[in-house]
């Protein structure tokens, strides 16, 4: 790749016809990450502090992360080797593991953090487990080769996690690991017991169904699912020879979750800790190794690579050869002040199929097809209140969020609690959502007096379809950042339906006591580039703007946001319909002409159909809208939908009026 000094070998078009990568691209990549870390090791070898802006948690802490998350790459890849070792990356870590946890004042020594609760010195626990799961995966050739005192300077640094308290969410999967570890080698007992047991119970009491954990209490669902809440307990069972619950829970997440990502492998740019990239591959692997998925080998080795391949493409490293604070390059808005330089490096989670052998299925099988290579997607997912819609015209990915809002159940409704990664209406797999402080892209809002209020706590009302069309609702009480938070009895619903590009968005507002203004915004996106963004008032509406985003996104640096405004008081039922569409074919982006490939697409959730041609002269006729619903027809399609408030339902009927 140009610029990014990563010495890839040829690429393999019969393998693999979409992206030319194989195995060796991945082992390619994971010395690439390693070597380019171990540029900017300390001393004695026990920090790689990579040059950039120190996180939250300080120098000391981002140098462990350098090692510790780069120590996980190497491991994956000596494990997947059967300890072959060709640039000697466990000798490194072995002089850093005697480094890092020798006691202070020892010739040598460079004593890591001590780790502790989350709200006190938090981060290494973190690091923790990317060290706890290196050691156990190279354990003959690791582990197994440190001096005795060696071993109970690590093992007394990590049970600092087993005996410290992991913030609110998937942190309770590090002391999990660590605890796993030292099991493995013969060091448990009943603090190691008990850090495994509160950690699948927690589990237990943030399955949603579907395979979705939410990231802690609440409604948080993000990549956190994939590269945390599924990849701790799968992978520890896997190693143990076992199976179970979450490998049959991995399965169920991956038949919807393989459809969230675009054509050209992008992820859906959604949640917190995007910077980790390509992470968002690592359940679709890690179900390739353990044999808990729906997607056969072809499907997975092209998502993977196509993922790959998609932030290679688009400049995420920088001229050291690092992985940059970011989407596509640099982009501050995307990072969180807990990363810190070496944080991307958690990308190095996807290289878990770096387990499985070269003639293994993954690897050994041609690149497969998708199914959005064959129709439009879209179905909803009531675990989390999303409905998915992609498009075959164009590749792209959108999810309409209805529950996932990444607040507490004990935080009180504050307007500053609005967090754009969570809040918006929707995210796709082309745009991003503008930072805060900036227009709100895909936002419902009251104006009162100069003030805006925002979308926090999301009560899902439902979700459904499939067979080429979903729909999703939910109601969210406005709250006006200052004085008044929010006014007795004022409600705000938001339904969309989607089919092929279209989306009929309905926003029903209850208990206005004093004279607002609604406004509601559309897909923010560059002006003249490859996407283009509508939004177009069908009831109700009075007024429609563009309005500019000079932050812009993750994907470009300054974006036109379509936008709809109206006077309301009392009760009101708006109606518009919205669009977000590419201008490049899907087989264009995924480097394969239309029809080259064959091969089997593998079961899949009930979420295909035609959909929508693509065309975009379709529009919505035959629309009512009253206090109890609205019904509508798209004008190519003689199928009736018909929207219900009280209980919220929407169903679809072909000819008369429906029922």
């Amino acid at each position: 790749m140009p610029g990014s000094g990563i010495l890839f070998p040829e690429e393999d078009r019969d393998a693999s016809p979409y992206t030319g990568y194989t195995r060796a691209h991945w082992e390619a990549m994971a010395d690439h990450l390693v070597g380019s870390a171990w540029r900017w090791a300390s001393p004695g070898r026990a920090h790689l502090n990579l040059p950039g802006r120190a996180s939250r948690s300080g120098v000391r802490s981002d140098g462990l992360e350098g090692f510790a998350r780069s120590m996980l790459a190497a491991a994956f890849r000596v494990r997947g080797a059967d300890g072959a070792d060709p640039h000697g990356w466990l000798e490194r870590y072995a002089e850093g593991l005697r480094a890092g946890t020798a006691a202070a004042g020892v010739r040598g020594a460079e004593p890591w953090l001590t780790i502790r609760d989350h709200d006190v010195q938090g981060q290494p626990m973190v690091e923790s487990a990317s060290v706890a799961l290196s050691l156990r995966l190279t354990r003959p050739w690791l582990w197994d080769q440190l001096d005795q005192d060696v071993q109970d300077s690590v093992e007394t640094w990590l049970r600092g996690a087993i005996t410290s308290v992991p913030a609110p969410n998937n942190w309770y999967l590090f002391p999990y690991s660590v605890a796993g570890f030292l099991e493995s080698v013969g060091r448990g007992d009943e603090l190691t017991a008990a850090a495994q047991e509160r950690a699948l119970h927690l589990l237990e009491t943030w399955d949603r169904g579907q395979g979705w954990y939410t990231d802690g209490d609440g409604q948080a669902f993000d990549h956190y699912n994939g590269w945390a809440l599924h990849l701790y307990p799968v992978l520890d069972a896997h190693l143990r020879g076992e199976s179970g619950i979450h490998g049959t829970r991995l399965e169920e997440f991956l038949q919807e979750y393989r459809h969230l990502f675009g054509a050209d492998g992008a992820p859906l740019f959604q949640g917190r800790s995007m910077t980790y990239r390509f992470a968002a591959g690592a359940a679709v692997a890690l179900g390739a190794v353990t044999g808990d998925t729906p997607m056969p080998p072809g499907e997975s080795k092209r998502l993977l690579n196509s993922t790959l391949k998609y932030f290679l493409d688009r400049g995420a490293f920088t001229e050291h050869g690092l992985l940059s604070l970011g989407w596509h390059g640099p982009h501050p808005a995307t990072v969180q002040p807990y990363s810190g330089p070496a944080s991307p490096l958690w990308a190095t989670k996807s290289l878990i199929g770096l387990l499985l052998p070269a003639d293994a299925p993954l690897w050994s099988a041609a690149e497969g097809e998708r199914p959005l290579d064959h129709h439009d997607v879209a179905f909803g997912m009531t675990s989390t209140g999303w409905a998915v819609q992609a498009t075959r015209e164009d590749g792209i990915v959108r999810v309409h969020n209805h529950g996932s809002d990444h607040l507490r159940p004990h935080q009180a409704e504050d307007a500053r609690g609005e967090d754009p990664l969570y809040s918006r209406l929707a995210y796709s797999t082309a745009t991003g959502p503008t930072p805060r402080g900036d227009v709100p892209d895909n936002h419902v809002a009251l104006r009162f007096r100069g003030r805006s209020s925002a979308r926090c706590r999301l009560h899902p009302l439902g979700a459904g379809g499939g067979g080429g069309w979903a729909w999703a609702a939910s109601w969210h009480r406005p709250i006006f950042p200052g004085g008044s938070v929010a006014m007795p009895g004022l409600r705000l619903e938001s339904y969309v339906v989607a089919r092929g590009a279209e989306e009929v968005r309905i926003d029903r507002i209850l208990g206005v006591c004093f004279p607002m203004e609604v406004q509601h915004t559309g897909w923010a996106v560059p002006p003249g580039g490859e996407l283009t963004s509508t939004l177009e008032g069908l009831h109700g509406w009075e007024a429609h703007e563009q309005l500019t985003s000079p932050a812009g996104t993750a994907f470009a640096e300054w974006c036109e946001i379509p936008c709809l405004r109206a006077g309301v008081s009392g009760s009101s039922v708006l109606v518009s319909r919205a669009q977000l569409r590419g201008r490049v074919p899907a087989a264009e982006s995924s480097g394969l002409a239309a029809g080259e490939a064959g091969g089997d697409t593998g079961r899949t959730a009930d979420v295909g159909g035609a959909g929508a041609a693509g065309d975009s002269a379709v529009g919505v006729v035959d629309l009512t809208v009253t206090s109890e619903g609205v019904s509508f027809r798209w004008t190519d399609e003689d199928v009736l939908t018909t929207v219900r408030f009280d209980p919220a339902e929407v169903s679809r009927h072909e000819g008369g009026e429906g029922s």
